[in-house]
């Protein structure tokens, strides 16, 4: 979903480093990068990383597929819901209100240690990030209750230190929507099998229905009793999808 609207394309190691060179100079994956123990180990290799997603994913507007899944939303009774596993932030910033964001947020931070529960917003910061050797500038951010090291509120790979209360809150809520709204149509989008946590989701939310669209050019394998399968990507789906609801 969010390559459409030009963010760099995670997938594999050679689109990792595609994004960003510096890291294939280094033979650094995206699983090493997203590791809790660089915030111990080498806090300025960590906030590079980050800090510099933060940056691209707050000047990175939502392309037009997000509006057109928020309008076919607003035009039925029960309005719609999200549930992403992308810490970027795009649903928000395209209006929706109801939205899980399972694996935490990036403009969201909390204490390194932790210290305690905590969750505060990121906005103001702006770490100063060297381009060539992707390395944070001090000073990094501090946890306001220790002084320690703070770090952004996502879920990372092997991570025990994450506090999910936010996380928690909002999936409750949409599983709430849910049972309230059991008739769902659920469109799946660009979500992959490596960490199958949307795919899993979608098919348990559809599973009364059998009304699932999966949108995937890369892994769009579906049992066909559980939906339909379309193997593209997903500004274009949504936006044909669209003309067919309009068509006359």
């Amino acid at each position: 979903m969010g390559v459409d609207s030009g963010l760099p394309d995670f997938r594999g190691d050679e689109g990792f480093w595609r994004a960003y060179p510096p890291y294939a100079r280094l033979g650094l994956r995206f699983a090493e990068l997203a590791d809790p123990r660089h915030f111990a180990e080498d806090p300025a290799l960590a906030w590079g990383f980050y800090g510099h997603r933060l940056r691209l994913y707050r000047e990175t507007m939502p392309h037009k597929g997000f509006s057109l899944l928020r309008d076919w939303g607003a035009a039925r009774p029960g309005g719609s819901a999200v549930f992403t596993s992308n810490v970027d932030g795009q649903f928000q910033a395209a209006g929706f209100l109801l939205v899980a964001e399972v694996h935490g947020s990036i403009h969201r931070l909390q204490c390194a240690v932790p210290c305690g529960t905590e969750i505060w917003s990121a906005d103001g910061l702006e770490p100063r990030i060297d381009e060539d050797s992707m390395r944070a500038a001090e000073p990094l951010p501090e946890c306001p209750a220790c002084g320690g090291l703070a770090r952004p509120n996502i879920l990372m790979f092997g991570d025990f230190d994450w506090i999910s209360h936010r996380s928690d809150d909002q999936l409750r809520a949409v599983n709430e929507w849910r049972r309230d709204h059991p008739d769902l149509v659920v469109i799946e989008l660009g979500a992959g099998q490596a960490v199958p946590t949307v795919r899993r989701y979608a098919e348990l939310a559809s599973a009364a229905t059998g009304a699932l669209i999966r949108v995937n050019p890369r892994e769009p394998e579906i049992r066909h009793d559980r939906g339909v399968s379309l193997p593209y990507g997903a500004l274009d789906t949504l936006t044909a999808i669209d003309e067919l609801l309009t068509a006359g």
